[in-house]
């Protein structure tokens, strides 16, 4: 009777321990050491019993709601930087959040380039051991392919001890704008390896495109499949206050490239349109030189998903595309040299996000004139000038009428560069970079690369798949 008695009290006192299933909690970005959105709404919300009032205080504000499903939010006023700050939630209970910074919170997305981790990168014994920073927080989003539960993770404070795990183009890009900024950044990466654009889009936005149905209709497997990311990743993030995205990714759509010049803008406006932000930053990397290029099989599949990146950017509202011609390896699809990467994203953040006037991005074509056996091109993006790195300039292509591209000379004129071939008297179009691995040497005078580029709009290969 007493050994009843005795296991009786004790069942009850392990369930008066557990937590009741009307206890308050919040969401997992929302908690100790967060980044929070300055100078705009913040969505704030976790989950609590049906029916319980909720209440949040932060920075003189005090906002409260009911519960509803199990769930609740409540959107705060535009917060002001700085912090840390403590953040109160009750209900049932009381919850107080410690450390939270309120500055600029990114989301840096994609695959495996996106993914490659700061001890994968150049010089990680320097970068790791300079790395402290406890007004830079980084936020390492679960691999998922479903909507999970709950998202198992927690922001940590940039450092040695947290940083060799995390994305080194998400980290480079952190700390430029760190410096350039003054003021504390979040950064929260979702990127998974070998995945293709469509797995990060929703069904929904897929099957809204005529043009994308075939993939929806002919899915791939696991984290290949259609929406599998964007449930799984993305969405869990939603409606969290951010500044913007940056994004690296493509290697897996090479194939496909045609086709990507729609899906990538989808999956652009996608975000934007389920986040209820409007249009936010959203800067990516177009793709680094890589492989060979095969004289059996003439014709690169990664120059067109270059084109279609590079027309995502000049389509795309509030975009810009940092390019890396001079940072691939044809033999290595994940090139070390990430801290440049990072910067030149930082510089299109600077220009975009933030409104400096600053060159943030290298010559972009804007137009040919023919004249006699030369043409004359011109380019937006020329800053305080053209430049050829490491002597003449180099990769550049041109053809008449009948198609045959052959090797041509260049020249920077002022603003323009002329490029002509004796083989070709009578030019008709030129292609700059067209290449899995091209060798191109235009810049501007600010250090920034030219994207490739083609004149003509020959039928692509990648549209015939």
């Amino acid at each position: 009777m007493h050994g009843t008695i005795g296991i009786t009290l004790v069942l009850i006192v392990m369930l008066m321990a557990l937590p009741s299933a009307a206890d308050v909690k919040p969401h997992a970005l929302i908690s100790d050491g967060a980044v929070l959105q300055q100078g705009m709404a913040a969505p704030i919300w976790g989950k609590a019993g049906d029916g319980e009032r909720v209440t949040v205080r932060f920075q003189d504000q005090e906002v409260s709601t009911t519960a509803s499903h199990g769930r609740w939010m409540v959107r705060l006023k535009p917060l002001r930087p700085g912090g840390p700050f403590t953040m109160t939630i009750s209900g049932e209970n009381t919850i107080e959040l410690h450390n939270i910074l309120v500055g600029e919170v990114w989301v840096c997305s994609g695959q495996s380039n996106m993914r490659h981790q700061v001890y994968q990168s150049e010089n990680p014994e320097q970068v790791i051991a300079a790395s402290k920073d406890p007004m830079l927080r980084l936020f390492d989003v679960p691999q998922a392919d479903m909507p999970p539960d709950e998202l198992k993770a927690s922001w940590q404070e940039c450092g040695p001890d947290t940083v060799a795990g995390f994305s080194a183009v998400g980290y480079f890009f952190g700390r430029e704008l760190r410096k350039a900024l003054k003021a504390p950044v979040g950064l929260i990466c979702s990127a998974v390896g070998a995945t293709p654009a469509e797995a990060w889009t929703s069904l929904r936005a897929l099957r809204d495109k005529s043009e994308l149905h075939s993939i929806v209709e002919n899915p791939e497997k696991d984290l290949r499949r259609p929406a599998c990311l964007y449930n799984g990743m993305i969405a869990p993030l939603q409606p969290y206050a951010i500044r913007g995205v940056i994004w690296y990714q493509g290697e897996a759509n090479t194939g496909r490239a045609y086709q990507y010049r729609t899906l990538f803008p989808t999956m652009i406006q996608n975000w934007r349109e389920d986040w209820g932000q409007g249009d936010f930053p959203f800067l990516f990397v177009q793709l680094a030189p890589y492989g060979t290029d095969d004289p059996n099989r003439p014709y690169p599949f990664w120059a067109e998903l270059r084109e279609a990146q590079l027309f995502t950017s000049l389509r795309v509202p509030n975009t810009a595309m940092a390019v890396i011609t001079d940072l691939g390896d044809p033999k290595e699809i994940h090139p070390k040299p990430k801290g440049p990467v990072g910067t030149r994203l930082a510089l299109a953040a600077r220009a975009i996000a933030y409104g400096e006037r600053i060159v943030y991005s290298g010559p972009i074509f804007e137009k040919m004139q023919i004249k006699g056996d030369c043409a004359i091109l011109s380019f937006k993006h020329v800053g305080s000038g053209l430049a050829a790195k490491y002597g003449e300039l180099k990769g550049f292509t041109v053809t008449g009428d009948d198609g045959k591209f052959v090797n041509a000379q260049a020249v920077i004129q002022g603003k323009n560069v002329v490029v002509w071939s004796t083989e070709v008297p009578h030019p008709a179009a030129v292609r700059y970079g067209w290449a899995n691995c091209p060798a191109v040497n235009l810049f501007n005078k600010e250090g920034l690369p030219a994207s490739p580029f083609r004149t003509d709009d020959f039928p692509m290969v990648t549209g015939q798949r």
